[in-house]
């Protein structure tokens, strides 16, 4: 096995969520579209200048179109492309590792790609591209964002189905007016390499086009798991600064992958029934060097819209995607104790063990969405209506062809202390294909009612007709293989009703107080597949209400936001009281603050902080624990996935005018990853710090991450967690011109 010696640290340090809470920048200026950038906003400031064609404190998460975040009676987060570069977040997950009230899963289930948690409740299918549902099982790319989105709380009302604990909205990169390009190259000691790029070429007067392009061939500290990822994104634009603009759009992406499953579970001390992850070395894999993640993604967009007066626009956009994931992974089953006995953290890995597992598939996702928006203002200063409504219709397929091994019994088990790696043995039989099929209609109308100058109602309804079928397919298997016993669903259809109400009192333009109330639903086949337990079950429904306030101080300069929220989920899917049937009768509840602070304290000096308490609880079910968790009941304990405290802070300071340095703090409570509190993994804190030399034209930066090489875990399930990158350090380069 291959003990690496090398440490390695993501370009810049994650552990910045940049303006975490509620949004980046409300203290900065707006700037015209395509106005020229000027020269000192091409240095790489982590307090975001604008070079996207919005006012960095406007979001178009919390409306359909954008909206200031002052306007928006729910807690948002805008994380910048300044932001990302600062941090060289090289993915969505690096993107939103540091964003309070986000957790990250490991995809438990045959649920691979981004698997993220927010406020406590499963976004895996709250992720949209530019305001459409982006639903593919890949591991998303940052290069071609031009900024992250966060709206937090239930928004079935803008989104549709979805939205428990609020959606990630990604915000692609757009052609504007200037000719520019810029380079980015990255390397660590630990055969880290990724290099960007982006050219943006002015075409006529109302005409653009751009391209941004990426590849990385990554390895870490964590040993055999590499990345081998290539992608591109080219996009055009029509009548820019006109009253009707066309936009086409592209993201082709490539994903070679080595996938890590990390650590099996067993108990703390051989008696109980708490279960951690085991205490081997932070660089040991587990899995086949064969092991493999293959991902396609192919999607394209199209957008156009029309500006008949400066009061009324219409605008319809359209995305078609078509992806396919190969996967085959090897996480670890139950582990056994030499000599008999319950396996726990005080034996010796040399006496445990555990089989590998296959889990082989070949994913297709197909997906179609159109949606269609007319936005009206009228009135006086007395009175003024934005009144939004709309059409959207989707239609979605989802194909899973399952394999199974005949794996030789020598494979079977592997030791935890001396694992040898090796490549998966025997053959392998094609045991099934799912299909799945999902239709949506939906329409919608949202008001934004200004009363006078202090004073804004917000209210909306969405009606949504959600329809969903499923096919099975069973093969004969050769003799050796394991049998299949997955049974066939037929998910019915779903039709809800989505309200949404908010008010906002805002005496002055530093302050914007509010109050709101919000739903969303999770039909049984959300993800456009179900089993025969979920198929025939009603709806989860959702509702939330939240308290807050957005303040700016310092002459604008350093934004404050604060928020008490409480989101109850009723008609729970949860199992019966036997542990056999799953039924509709539980209640979950999540309340708690955010705190954030985010701007510049003095020119050269800029902070970044947020904290988040939660508070869940599964309030009602009959669930009760089978196998190792038997006899335990689910109603009373925390809900999975939530830890209770979360906080981060980040500060750089300009010592001179071309040399940036900083650092930054990330804490996290333990959180519990199974309904019965038996599972779980510690908390945590990680340092980090940064160094960067600026000019115009070019940067350099160096960024140690994990600087006390802290071993703790990230993704993770009931099942098994995966340890982050230890202590590592990466120099970056770049180059515009």
């Amino acid at each position: 096995m291959n003990h690496k010696q090398n440490r390695a640290v993501p370009l810049s340090l994650r552990a910045a969520t940049l303006a975490l809470a509620f949004g980046t920048a409300h203290a900065q200026e707006a700037k015209k579209p395509d106005a020229p950038k000027p020269a000192e906003a091409s240095l790489p400031e982590i307090k975001a200048t604008a070079t996207r064609e919005r006012d960095n404190g406007s979001s178009s998460a919390g409306a359909k179109f954008d909206t200031p975040v002052r306007d928006i009676p729910q807690s948002v987060t805008v994380i910048d492309r300044k932001m990302l570069d600062s941090q060289a977040a090289a993915s969505l997950k690096d993107s939103l590792r540091n964003v309070p009230g986000i957790t990250l899963g490991a995809g438990e289930g045959g649920v691979i790609g981004d698997n993220i948690n927010l406020r406590g409740f499963s976004a895996r299918t709250d992720v949209y591209l530019d305001g459409l549902r982006d639903r593919g099982q890949y591991t998303r790319d940052t290069f071609s964002l031009e900024a992250v989105e966060v709206l937090k709380g239930p928004s079935s009302m803008l989104f549709g189905r979805g939205s428990t604990g609020g959606v990630i909205n990604q915000v692609s990169k757009k052609p504007d007016l200037r000719d520019r390009t810029e380079v980015v190259a990255t390397l660590s000691t630990d055969d880290y390499y990724r290099v960007t790029g982006d050219v943006n070429r002015k075409l006529s007067e109302t005409s653009a086009a751009r391209v941004a392009i990426f590849g990385q061939d990554i390895q870490s500290t964590r040993d055999v798991e590499r990345l081998k990822d290539f992608g591109i994104a080219p996009s055009v634009r029509f009548g820019i600064n006109t009253p009707t603009e066309v936009t086409f759009s592209a993201l082709l992406q490539r994903n070679r992958d080595l996938p890590d499953y990390g650590f099996p579970f067993v108990t703390t001390n051989g008696a109980g029934t708490v279960r951690k992850p085991i205490q081997a070395a932070a660089n040991v894999f587990y899995g086949y060097t064969d092991d493999f993640y293959n991902q396609s993604v192919n999607v394209l967009t199209a957008g156009m819209q029309h500006k008949f007066s400066a009061t009324t626009m219409l605008r319809n956009r359209t995305l078609v995607s078509a992806n396919v994931t190969e996967a085959s992974p090897s996480p670890l089953g139950t582990v056994t104790r030499t000599g008999g006995g319950t396996p726990s953290l005080n034996d010796p890995l040399s006496l445990l063990s555990a089989p590998r597992q296959d889990r082989d598939r070949v994913i297709h996702d197909k997906s179609f969405s159109n949606q269609t928006d007319l936005v009206m203002k009228f009135g006086d200063d007395a009175l003024r209506h934005t009144v939004t409504t709309g059409i959207e219709i989707a239609h979605e397929e989802s194909k899973e062809d399952r394999y199974v091994w005949n794996t030789a019994a020598a494979d079977a088990a592997i030791n935890l202390g001396n694992p040898v790696n090796g490549t998966r043995q025997g053959s392998r039989a094609l045991s099934r294909t799912v299909t799945g099929k999902a239709d949506t209609l939906a329409a919608y109308v949202n008001e934004q009612l200004d009363i006078g100058k202090q004073w804004k109602l917000v209210g909306g309804l969405r009606a949504e007709r959600f329809k969903a079928s499923s096919d099975l397919v069973k093969y004969t298997l050769p003799s050796g293989f394991p049998a299949d016993t997955t049974a066939a669903a037929q998910p019915k259809s779903e039709t809800m009703l989505s309200p949404r109400a908010g008010v906002l009192f805002q005496p002055n333009e530093a302050q914007s107080w509010y109050a709101s109330y919000g739903t969303s639903f999770n039909p049984s086949a959300e993800t456009v597949t179900a089993t025969a337990a979920t198929a025939q079950l009603d709806a989860e429904k959702n509702r939330s209400i939240e308290a807050g306030v957005k303040w700016d101080v310092l002459d604008g300069e350093l934004s404050l936001t604060g928020a008490l929220f409480r989101t109850e989920k009723t008609n729970a899917r949860m199992r019966d009281g036997a542990g056999s049937v799953t039924v509709t009768a539980g209640r979950i509840r999540v309340q708690g603050v955010e705190l954030s602070a985010a701007g510049r304290i003095t020119p050269t000096w800029q902070v970044f902080g947020g904290y988040t308490y939660l508070d869940g609880r599964i309030v009602q079910s009959p669930e009760v624990g089978t196998g190792v968790d038997a006899g335990i009941a689910a109603q009373g304990k925390r809900t999975p996935s939530t830890p209770r405290h979360n906080a981060t802070v980040w500060t750089t300071w300009r010592v001179q005018p071309k040399w940036e340095i900083g650092g930054g703090v990330l804490y996290s409570s333990a959180r519990t990853l199974n309904n019965y509190e038996t599972a779980m993994v510690d908390g945590f804190t990680r340092l980090d710090a940064t160094v960067a030399y600026l000019e115009k034209n070019f940067e350099v930066r160096l960024n140690l991450q994990n600087l006390t090489d802290k071993l703790y875990f990230e993704g993770s399930s009931a099942g098994r967690a995966t340890p982050v990158r230890g202590r590592t350090a990466l120099a970056s380069v770049v180059y515009r011109f």
